[in-house]
């Protein structure tokens, strides 16, 4: 049998930022028409690998080979000319354009002058067919699925015939379902042998899909090996350098604690229907359902961020009106976005600046300047207390990789002091480490008798952190589960209709 082709060769790429090394001497290569995956914690390296490779950034010290060759990679449209293209895990499109605008942005087919779309829109629903994804090239991106967006981005990304595609947690905001047409389509291109490089921190689809996988820790090269001779907890270990037995810390029950949210017959809009729940002082509630169930729309509506058309809440016993988001403060909510980077940190601040966001009139305002002092000492507290990795509390948030991003969103909320605090999928793109981190604090949060909500879209979360745990479906509350009914075969169930009737609520 042939030896496998190798298509791309990194020898001892290095890259550093101000004298501070991000990529060691990392080296290895990539077979054509295999998938590669590569996985790693939050600031291991992944994501400037990624960027190098694209063109985005260029290495400080290494080589790049392409067929053999040495090949230089000063830009994006160099690396899209030698066939690298990239799926990024936030979506690079324009709402207002239709599908085949934009999987022709930038690479738009002229006739003299003018567009020649009637070109752009055959090329476009050709590479569609042969990638056998069902869209209308005439669709706004506005009124696509997240999972039909993705189609554009892949579509996009093949239309320069690719060689070298990279996928960026690319199931981050996908539903089951969804994973297995990527993971079907990513298999066809497999075949056309495109070589994929699969980004991502859920092991078990790395284990599914990959046939290689590369690990790096602290910016070097751990190893690369085959699949089939791994497993989930191998690579886990791998990833963080030990072992994993206990992700999630030890449940309390909390149900003989006091009531400090009642929602009763909530609706808004077409999302959120008639939906009463509670949640006792100190709990760890969970929100579980499909993709589109109503969950997060449920959640906005509490927070006054989506109008409320009936239903009542409750906080401590007594009737209250939310008409926005300081409102919700101001009765001691707090909201994690699930749109970390759109609805949450501001990217271009730093550490400071986004932490005191929401409290920096109550707290750091003296007459009509900032107390900088008190600003700076907050922000030190948090980034020890979150263990948060910066070179300086004065870092932008663009610089830091998704965990550590995400704590410092925590850090803004938990600097207005909350006795509710909802977290919408808190720990999505992250690392396994961070993960535990982040379930870390909520325990002590339920410790300090902070009561949480946690909406999650994976299972094990709900099942591992929660005392109780709701189901959605369709806009409405399909199940109340207990501590020893939160399971993922009652999940399931309740979530798509199988199994119908609501358990007691405790």
């Amino acid at each position: 049998m042939d030896e496998p082709k190798i298509l791309l060769s990194l020898e001892g790429i290095v890259k550093e930022f101000s004298s501070v090394r991000v990529l060691d001497r990392v080296s290895f290569n990539i077979r054509e028409g295999e998938i590669m995956g590569l996985i790693g914690e939050n600031g291991a390296g992944k994501s400037t690998l990624m960027k190098i490779l694209s063109g985005i950034y260029q290495k400080t010290e290494g080589t790049i080979r392409m067929d053999g060759q040495l090949t230089n990679i000063p830009d994006y449209i160099t690396a899209k000319r030698l066939g690298i293209g990239i799926v990024p895990q936030e979506f690079n499109l324009i709402n207002y354009l239709t599908v085949f605008e934009n999987i022709f942005l930038g690479n738009e087919i002229h006739k003299g002058l003018l567009l020649d779309k009637s070109k752009m829109r055959e090329q476009a629903k050709a590479q569609l067919e042969i990638l056998k994804m069902p869209l209308d090239v005439n669709k706004y991106i506005s009124e696509l699925s997240v999972a039909e967006k993705q189609m554009v981005e892949i579509a996009k990304a093949m239309i320069l015939d690719t060689r070298v595609l990279i996928f960026d947690e690319p199931t981050t905001t996908l539903t089951p379902v969804e994973v297995r047409t990527l993971f079907s389509l990513m298999r066809k291109l497999k075949e056309k042998k495109v070589t994929m490089l699969f980004v991502s921190h859920k092991l078990q689809e790395v284990m599914n899909i990959c046939d290689r996988v590369t690990v790096l820790r602290d910016g070097k090269l751990v190893s690369v090996d085959e699949v089939a001779n791994l497993d989930a907890n191998i690579l886990a270990k791998k990833m963080v350098g030990r072992d994993f037995s206990q992700v999630f810390p030890p449940k309390k029950d909390r149900r003989a604690e006091e009531y400090v949210l009642e929602v009763e017959n909530l609706s808004s809009g077409n999302m959120v229907k008639d939906v009463s729940f509670s949640l006792h002082r100190g709990e760890i509630l969970g929100f579980a359902g499909l993709v589109g169930s109503g969950r997060t729309e449920t959640m906005e509506a509490v927070m006054g961020l989506r109008k409320l058309e009936s239903g009542e809440i409750r906080i401590k016993g007594k009737p209250v009106r939310i008409r926005n988001a300081k409102d919700a403060v101001s009765h001691g909510l707090g909201y994690i976005s699930e749109d970390r980077q759109g609805k949450g940190i501001v990217m271009n601040y730093d550490i400071i600046k986004n932490i005191s966001l929401i409290s920096l009139k109550d707290k750091y305002m003296k007459g009509f300047l900032i107390d900088k002092k008190a600003e700076t000492a907050a922000s030190d507290h948090y980034i020890d207390e979150f263990n948060i990795v910066a070179a300086s509390a004065k870092s932008e948030l663009r610089f830091f990789s998704g965990g550590n991003q995400q704590k410092v969103y925590l850090a803004r909320w938990m600097d207005t002091d909350p006795e509710i605090l909802i977290l919408d999928e808190p720990t999505r793109g992250i690392d396994i480490n961070a993960k535990r981190e982040i379930y870390e604090f909520i325990h002590r949060l339920s410790e300090a008798r902070i009561s949480c909500i946690i909406i999650s879209s994976e299972m094990e979360e709900i099942i591992g952190m929660c005392n109780r745990a709701y189901v959605m479906r369709e806009g409405k509350i399909a199940s109340c589960l207990n501590e020893d009914q939160i399971t993922e075969e009652n999940i399931v169930f309740n979530a798509t209709g199988i199994k119908k009737g609501v358990e007691k609520d405790g």
